[in-house]
């Protein structure tokens, strides 16, 4: 078989072939978690050399740190947008932020079928992973906008001490998280009445539960 030149790889231009890499890495990541899945493996998946992956972004590191920081901006300018509109209506509650929050993040998926259900199972994966790595990739790309939501959340429970604030959005954090992996339990559980798939139900049932845990009384000393 003839060598292929690492800077096209069966096409002339470039991008297709960075796009299909990067489509193929979060596939398998998503599926098979980022420890488990091998740049030989992402190449022959995305039918390219390993020439190619080497010449487009030099380590699996990088590949996913591009993934990850494409993917998650439209996530950010989402939320941001909405949280924008939310306070610039003059009615700002507790439900509306946090659908803010959660549709940012929700609704990409249903947005985006089968890419955005890849990233959204791959997000949930890298939260759960305690890899270097895949913590700073996730602060890189979050923190910034997660801590304007407290801000606005601090606002509206000036009555909830700082401490129990961070926890309750540590909850809603694992509640969205749980939702985006698509565990599929919820279907077994109900013998298939929910479906963990179905984000458009799954944010109108988790905005007033996770608002009714930010209103609960305070937690013992």
């Amino acid at each position: 078989m003839p060598k292929t030149n690492a800077r096209h790889d069966a096409t002339d231009d470039p991008r297709p072939v960075r796009q299909r890499l990067i489509d193929s890495a979060e596939a398998l990541f998503s599926e098979h978690g980022w420890n488990s899945v091998g740049i030989r493996t992402i190449a022959a998946h995305a039918n390219v050399s390993l020439a190619a992956l080497n010449y487009h972004f030099g380590s699996k590191e990088k590949l996913l740190g591009e993934l990850f920081a494409n993917r998650a901006r439209h996530i950010v300018a989402e939320r941001d947008r909405r949280l924008d509109a939310v306070m610039a209506s003059g009615d700002v509650t507790l439900e509306k932020v946090i659908a803010a929050y959660l549709h940012g993040a929700l609704s990409y998926e249903m947005q985006t079928g089968f890419g955005g259900r890849a990233f959204c199972k791959l997000r949930a994966r890298l939260s759960v992973e305690s890899e270097g790595l895949s913590r700073s990739i996730m602060s890189d790309a979050f923190d910034a906008s997660g801590r304007r939501y407290l801000d606005v959340l601090k606002s509206l429970l000036p009555d909830l001490p700082e401490h129990d604030l961070f926890w309750r959005f540590h909850f809603l954090l694992g509640a969205m998280t749980y939702t985006m992996a698509d565990s599929g339990r919820i279907q077994a559980l109900t013998q298939g009445r929910c479906d963990s798939s179905d984000m458009q139900e799954a944010l109108r049932q988790m905005v007033p539960f996770v608002a009714a845990g930010f209103r609960a009384p305070r937690a013992d000393p």
